[in-house]
């Protein structure tokens, strides 16, 4: 059985195609049976409470039913005629999934607000945020599910004392929006809310998880306050519903998403690979690269470690290590957008995967353009790449996870690791 990359006129394929250009394994028949039956268990856990698998079949769908509140809080807030600057204070999915949705979709709606994406715990950061903004016309953006995650909240708390010596107490709250637990025993930044120093708040919502959460309240929000029309909102979540159904799909001659992680596991399996690096083309991708990381390292943990970087620029400091002989460790993936009028763009991608595949596994994903339609699909795309290939390997391995737990995949329980360490160091 074979995974062509260019068979015609799959419906996914019309906004993002995934390519194999050299594979380990020349029949990858001896992936079919755990691919279904993969696909199978998925469909089997998403849905039901504590999976952390909201993110399939029902955010997106719930979420359209929910843009008039979310353009009810964009609205309720200072108008973009009011405001300059929109910070966003989150750590990890809380910000890199905006972020990645607000660069890579087509930047025409733009109404000229700037967003900023705030992560620091340091004085000299928030100094450098603090000379880029001015506090009358700066609205602040605090996500957080548990609203005690330690780098938001020293971020909210600096922000709140700038704007309460600038601005006054009772004119600094007008400032502040949050997103967070509906339930105040699980949320402190939701106690605030509920004291009436936050005067609008949205949801992170339950069992999606961060580097999942591309559809919650914090991205529609920013794209809403950003520019973005409802009915261009609709059509972003209604892909999205589209693409998961593609994604879903057991048959695997037109499911890209897992030809895509087959491939992954393929490298990893039978090329004794286990760092994949996913080279993205074009300035646009800025901030997508992070989300993918995170996605990636956090869901598939030391079994696939994952890099990504922004071409070209990359290629003039990896390429040597790369391309060197002795470099049998790495599989690529190489990302772009169609640009068939630009001659120089498309030969640096041609000679670059040409380079590339005459050494190293290699796959090639492309969007026809950045429409809301094959943004949305791209981002579904990396999610369910993301949980078949970790699901894969585990299956091969016959490292079933028992049905009534969450699946490593959606789990990330080293990262309390180092918060540990650091509450131990601040005596907590």
């Amino acid at each position: 059985m074979t995974f062509a990359a260019n068979r015609p006129d799959i419906s996914c394929a019309k906004s993002v195609n995934v390519e194999v250009v050299k594979q380990v394994s020349e029949d990858q028949a001896e992936f079919k049976q755990a691919a279904q039956d993969v696909i199978g268990e998925l469909k089997e856990r998403a849905g039901k409470p504590g999976q952390f698998l909201n993110w399939v079949g029902v955010l997106q769908k719930g979420q359209l039913k929910e843009i008039d509140r979310i353009y009810a809080m964009a609205e309720s807030v200072f108008g973009p005629d009011k405001i300059d600057d929109l910070v966003v204070i989150g750590i990890g999915g809380s910000s890199h999934t905006t972020e990645a949705m607000l660069n890579l979709i087509d930047p025409d709606f733009r109404n000229g607000v700037n967003v900023h994406f705030y992560t620091g715990v340091d004085d000299n950061s928030f100094n450098r945020l603090v000379r880029k903004i001015n506090p009358e016309k700066t609205l602040f953006l605090t996500v957080s599910k548990s609203g005690g995650t330690l780098e938001p909240t020293v971020a909210y708390n600096s922000a709140r004392a700038l704007m309460e010596d600038k601005l006054g107490a009772e004119e600094a709250k007008k400032h502040f929006v949050a997103m967070t637990d509906a339930n105040a025993e699980k949320s402190k930044l939701r106690q605030i809310v509920n004291r009436g120093d936050i005067p609008v708040s949205g949801f992170v919502h339950d069992d999606v998880g961060g580097r999942f959460s591309i559809f919650d309240d914090a991205t529609l929000f920013t794209l809403a306050y950003a520019g973005m029309e409802k009915q261009t909102m609709e059509k972003l979540l209604k892909a999205s519903i589209q693409a998961q159904q593609e994604f879903l799909s057991d048959d695997l001659d037109k499911n890209k998403a897992m030809q895509q992680a087959i491939f992954n596991v393929d490298a990893v399996k039978n090329g004794k690979k286990r760092i994949h690096f996913v080279e993205m083309f074009g300035d646009g991708f800025n901030g997508a690269h992070l989300w993918e990381k995170q996605l990636k390292n956090e869901s598939l943990k030391a079994r696939v470690y994952t890099d990504t970087n922004i071409g070209p620029a990359y290629l003039h400091y990896n390429a040597e290590a790369d391309l060197d002989p002795e470099n049998k460790d790495s599989f690529y993936t190489f990302v772009r957008a169609e640009n068939s009028g630009d001659t120089t763009f498309n030969a640096v991608i041609t000679g670059v995967v040409n380079a590339y595949s005459d050494q190293h596994p290699v796959s090639k994903i492309t969007l026809k353009d950045f429409s809301p339609e094959s943004v949305a699909k791209y981002f579904e795309l990396k999610h369910f790449e993301t949980i078949y290939t970790g699901m894969l390997l585990r299956k091969i391995a016959g490292k079933d996870c028992p049905p009534d737990e969450a699946m490593p995949e959606v789990l990330q329980p080293n990262v309390e690791k180092y918060k540990k360490e650091v509450k131990a160091a601040l005596g907590q």
